[in-house]
């Protein structure tokens, strides 16, 4: 008895790999083109901003260093406004990365579950052409057993048999 093909489901051909490799591959190359781009623009302008800030407070306490109280209060001022765009820029920085994991999850997300519907699709088609083939072997060999018309019941299941080998042989 020869062996049996397996289904093509239990082996992904080159094609399907291709595609998923491709459609991955468009998928990268649009978050890097168009996404990533505004994320370190956006990233950039706020350390400019955060930059612009601290230079500004630098100026201001260079101007009132002759008034030591005043100087003092400005310099207090100062500090609190740099920890505050600190933590506000730390805060935008892991929103703006939260938001990044987040799509690149939803996407990731999206291709395994494509991924899954085809493979379930693949599968379905691979059952039911092997319940087709069963039938046909199922009516062949009845067929057959109705043309003989055989008397002796030993007789009958040798024959069965023999049937048996010969439509798996076939296929």
């Amino acid at each position: 008895m020869e062996s049996l093909n397996l289904p093509s489901i239990l082996s992904p051909d080159l094609g399907l790999l291709f595609w998923m490799l491709l459609a991955f591959l468009v998928v990268f190359f649009v978050l890097g083109k168009y996404g990533f781009p505004i994320i370190v623009q956006m990233v950039e302008e706020r350390k400019n901003f955060i930059d612009e800030s601290l230079k500004n407070a630098r100026e201001a306490n260079e101007k009132l260093a002759g008034v030591k109280s005043e100087s003092e209060r400005i310099l207090k001022e100062a500090r609190d406004k740099q920890a505050e765009i600190l933590k506000e820029a730390m805060a935008t920085r892991d929103s703006i990365v939260r938001e990044a994991r987040e799509q690149a999850q939803l996407e990731g997300q999206k291709l395994l579950d494509e991924a899954r519907t085809q493979i379930q699709i693949e599968k379905d088609g691979a059952l039911r052409e092997i319940r087709n083939t069963v039938t046909d072997i199922s009516i062949g060999i009845a067929e057959k057993l109705m043309r003989r018309q055989l008397s002796i019941k030993g007789e009958q299941e040798r024959y069965i048999g023999q049937m048996l080998d010969e439509m798996i042989g076939k296929q």
